[in-house]
């Protein structure tokens, strides 16, 4: 059983029949078709010869059927990933020399090595920090740097650099060099692209087609494009004319083998690799989890970081680079019929073929093509209306979002993101520092209170009942000490304080010794501290401390008990033992506000 856990082939494969052969054979025919152009141009986009994108697309898919958990993900090269990895090998090595496909390579063991530990050590809780606004503002900048780099390819000049600046400057500087050849092949490889994604299926309605064959078409259409400027370069001598075809390409797989580290290398790639490792895992845990849950399947975070970490080491020791689970893909695998893992692994087989027989005549295939299969693929990334929803719902969620945006496009992916993480966790202490805290009174006729802001309430003369709304831990406790103490000022006739802790789910060490000086502060001022509705683990850290055993007043089980009883004139009973002071007598009904 524990085996099967870390081995999830040992669960689907055990249940293996003809059907899901059937349905995992289908679509991996389809995916085939739409990823041999996709893996082509992003290799290109890596900086990386295009069969390095078909290396990538074989041993990874068939790691990822063996130690991953989703039905229906389909691992491979990706848009965002192959960016970062341009930016990073570009660090180190240039483009085209043997050096920098082999920190390709490094960079994906390294990715890969860190993802397992990842998911070996359960610490798939990491890629919480990045928000979802960060993660929208990193791909959404990352999608128009990408596409702003494929300009060159379109337009037949060179482009360099990985931020928009550079970009700008350097289409600015080739304009005069631009290939009208090259500018007339891009503009029908893009009008094209889109034509067949946004009308071809009507168009083949119109004609009876049926739905599911129609669907196929439309997916094969990127290859069908291929092969029509393919034939337009031999026809024309486009080669002759200047321009840029993807020339010879190494016929067969490559052989396999181990990468060659040295420090130099691992040092310098070591930061690149954590943060595609995880901005790779957030996108592909997406992309999983929101196809599973259309099946109602389950996804395991820390397996899919192993299955991820080993796709990585499995690319890395096939001649590729860093890959992830690509939406588009897998959102064909699904819409395909893939019905388990094994679909991945039938996809690299036919990838591993179009490697053997496809490749001699890809040297005949302007890149204006896969630049124009970059465009369209990654304009789907762009998202400007996040921008809209967050500043319209939360300003400290625009500004994450506007930082992550501006960081990614004016100094590139890296910085981009590292300055969008850090902004959230500076604007989420900023918040959490500030513990929204109300004083409340009881809706007449009911136990419940609520915020004296926002309702028509009941009061006790001489009680103070305060809801804090937040757990209380080292950078808040100063701000909740600050506010009763300035609360308790204003009302000279003060004689209880309650504190109302039914969304106060721990208490740090910082923050008792705060809640130690509220009591020292009002008793000084004769004035009792209560609480209520303490929860149990926070009472079952409290119990035994000095607090609880100094404290002026009592622990009451509800807030209506405590005010009632207050109001009574029941004595306080200071230092009565924990157990009985979370007793209510009898009649009294525990209510929770809110």
């Amino acid at each position: 059983m524990k085996l099967k856990a870390y081995l999830p082939i040992l669960d689907w494969g055990s249940r293996y029949n003809g059907q899901t052969l059937t349905s995992d054979l289908v679509a991996a025919i389809i995916v085939t078709i739409m990823l041999i152009p996709q893996s082509l141009a992003y290799a290109l986009l890596a900086g990386l010869p295009p069969e390095v994108g078909l290396y990538a697309s074989v041993l990874p898919l068939v790691a990822y059927a063996i130690f991953g958990t989703s039905t229906s993900l389909a691992v491979g090269p990706v848009a965002v990933v192959s960016l970062m990895t341009a930016t990073a090998v570009g660090r180190l090595a240039a483009e085209g020399t043997a050096d920098y496909a082999s920190a390709a390579i490094v960079l994906a063991a390294l990715s890969g090595l860190i993802l397992l530990a990842m998911g070996v050590f359960r610490l798939g809780f990491i890629a919480n920090f990045l928000s979802h606004p960060v993660i929208s503002g990193f791909i959404t900048a990352s999608g128009i740097i990408i596409a702003l780099s494929q300009v060159g390819g379109l337009i037949g000049i060179k482009t360099e650099g990985h931020a928009l600046p550079d970009l700008v400057m350097s289409i600015v500087e080739n304009a005069g060099r631009i290939n009208w050849y090259t500018v007339a092949v891009g503009a029908v490889a893009l009008a094209l692209l889109l034509w067949i994604r946004l009308d071809l299926k009507n168009w083949l309605a119109r004609f009876g087609v049926p739905q599911g064959i129609a669907k196929i078409i439309v997916r094969a259409g990127p290859v069908l494009v291929v092969f029509l400027t393919m034939a337009w370069s031999v026809l024309m001598d486009l080669g002759g004319k200047g321009v840029a075809l993807v020339g010879q390409v190494p016929q067969g797989l490559p052989m396999l083998s181990l990468p060659s580290f040295s420090m130099g290398t691992v040092e310098a790639l070591l930061v690149p690799a954590l943060i595609i490792s995880i901005v790779g895992f957030v996108e592909s845990i997406s992309v999983a989890q929101t196809l599973a849950a259309k099946r109602r399947e389950r996804i395991e975070p820390n397996q899919e970081l192993i299955g991820l970490g080993t796709a990585n080491l499995a690319a890395a020791v096939g001649g590729g680079y860093p890959v992830t689970g690509g939406f588009a893909r897998s959102v064909v695998n699904f819409d395909a019929g893939a019905a388990t893992p094994a679909a991945g692994a039938f996809t690299a087989i036919g990838i591993a073929a179009a490697t053997l027989l496809l490749t001699p005549f890809l040297a005949i295939l302007p890149k204006a093509t896969l630049a124009a299969t970059i465009v369209l693929a990654v304009l789907t990334l762009v998202d400007f209306s996040i921008l809209r929803k967050a500043w319209a719902y939360s300003k400290a969620d625009f500004a994450a979002v506007a930082i992550t945006l501006g960081g990614t496009l004016l100094l590139g992916v890296e910085t981009g993101i590292a300055l969008g993480v850090g902004a959230s966790i500076l604007l989420f202490l900023y918040r959490s520092s500030r513990p929204h805290a109300a004083i409340v009174g009881r809706v007449p006729g009911t136990e419940h209170y609520r915020n004296v802001k926002r309702h028509k309430v009941e009061t006790q003369p001489g009680v103070l009942s305060i809801r804090i709304d937040e757990s209380l831990y080292f950078a808040n406790a100063r701000y909740l000490e600050d506010f009763v103490a300035e609360q308790a000022a204003m009302r000279p006739a003060l004689t209880d304080v309650v504190l109302m802790c039914s969304a106060v789910n721990a208490i740090d060490m910082s923050a008792l010794e705060s809640l130690e000086a509220i009591q020292h502060r009002l008793s000084d001022m004769g004035v009792r501290l209560h609480l209520s509705e303490v929860k149990g683990p926070v009472m079952d850290r409290l119990e035994g401390t000095e607090f609880l055993a100094h404290l002026s007043g009592r622990v009451y089980l509800s807030q209506h008990q405590a005010v009632q009883e207050i109001g009574r004139g029941t004595p306080p009973a200071p230092g009565t033992p924990a157990a009985e002071m979370q007793m209510a007598p009898a009649g009294v009904v525990s209510t929770a506000s809110s």
